[in-house]
């Protein structure tokens, strides 16, 4: 088959993935939403209470807040029923599935269509063999130890926040209740181990990741997406430090110190406060996954060369001068260059810069 068939024929099948997906990923999101149409346009079934009904009148004044007596001990003593809980489920179930769902699936559509138009950024210097120290090994472990987790918290928070929907017509009421009890647990043991994940990046890569003068620059660049384009940056590039500093501020801040009020309710917390908390840790959680979306994006599919720093610890020189030359000119003296096999082995020897 000619090149260029070939060329055709990958292209098609491209294009059939990424409508098969987009069809997919539409209908999980659409079709759910169809009983709320539905409810919409049908008649109202609101039903009026009855004032001379003693028990509506009494449930009316235990859902008001008034205290009387329980066996609760701590900051809510003597109150029955904590109405806010019912505020708390609109707003989880309402606006943060709502708009948190189609933030998550719209960042996947873009990146899609991104990549359908502009392709995989690649490294435009022939490779030489030759390649620089990035990520050691310890770097390396806490980098993937904590994405691990963090892919983890995902699957299980998202199941938590859309079974309902996206479950329960897949695996039914009990099959759906198994799995949230088994997620549920899943994500509340993982996550300390997590946030210990987030601490040691905090502390290990803030030096790389102080904002400068060239971050203005690399930005109007346009990050090195555009074909030619090579803006300056040191070992952590603007994106990067962008990145970084999410993880920082909503991931730990806000996603992680929720998630700890949330998993250890033993400091006086009151059913307001968890039901606060756990709106911020919904709303918090969506929006980082979404960008972690692009950050995975960026490190693996979208940029030749990239994944290599994490998963060997080294990245070609060519690659590291395109995307990072201010930090290639601090340690391309640390060069090596990977001679032809000798007995089933490469052997790396030193090399100049």
């Amino acid at each position: 088959m000619a090149a260029t068939d070939r060329t055709k024929v990958r292209s098609r099948r491209f294009r059939a993935m990424l409508w098969t997906l987009v069809v997919i990923v539409a209908g999980a999101v659409l079709f759910p939403t169809a009983g709320y149409l539905i409810t919409g346009l049908g008649p109202a079934q609101a039903q009026v209470a009855n004032d001379t009904n003693q028990r509506a009148n009494f449930w009316r004044a235990v859902r008001g807040g008034n205290e009387g007596y329980s066996a609760v001990r701590g900051p809510e003593t003597g109150t029955l029923i904590n109405n806010g809980g019912q505020n708390w489920r609109q707003l989880r179930d309402g606006p943060v599935a709502t708009y948190g769902g189609w933030l998550v699936f719209g960042t996947l559509i873009v990146i899609m269509l991104f990549y359908a138009f502009r392709g995989r950024v690649d490294i435009e210097k022939p490779r030489s063999g030759r390649s620089v120290p990035r990520w050691n090994r310890a770097e390396r472990i806490m980098h993937w130890y904590t994405a691990t987790l963090f892919i983890i918290l995902a699957i299980t928070g998202l199941s938590l926040l859309f079974g309902r929907v996206v479950l329960v017509p897949l695996l039914g009421l009990q099959g759906n209740a198994g799995w949230a009890a088994f997620a549920m647990s899943v994500h509340n043991y993982v996550g300390p181990f997590f946030t210990i994940g987030v601490l040691a990046i905090l502390i290990s890569w803030v030096r790389h990741n102080i904002p400068s003068g060239t971050d203005l620059k690399w930005f109007a660049a346009g990050g090195g997406f555009k074909p030619g384009a090579h803006p300056s940056a040191d070992k952590a590039n603007a994106g990067e430090k962008v990145w970084f500093w999410i993880v920082v501020l909503v991931g730990l801040v806000a996603v992680c110190v929720t998630g700890l009020i949330l998993d250890f309710p033993i400091f006086g917390q009151t059913r307001a406060d968890m039901q606060l908390s756990n709106l911020i840790h919904g709303v918090a959680s969506l929006i980082w996954i979404a960008v972690f979306l692009g950050h995975a994006y960026v490190g693996t599919l979208g940029t030749e060369g990239a994944l290599e720093g994490m998963t060997t610890g080294r990245v070609s020189s060519e690659w590291a001068e395109q995307h990072h030359d201010i930090w290639y000119d601090k340690v391309k003296h640390l060069e090596q260059i990977e001679q032809p096999e000798v007995s089933g082995r490469a052997i790396p020897t030193g090399g100049g810069g």
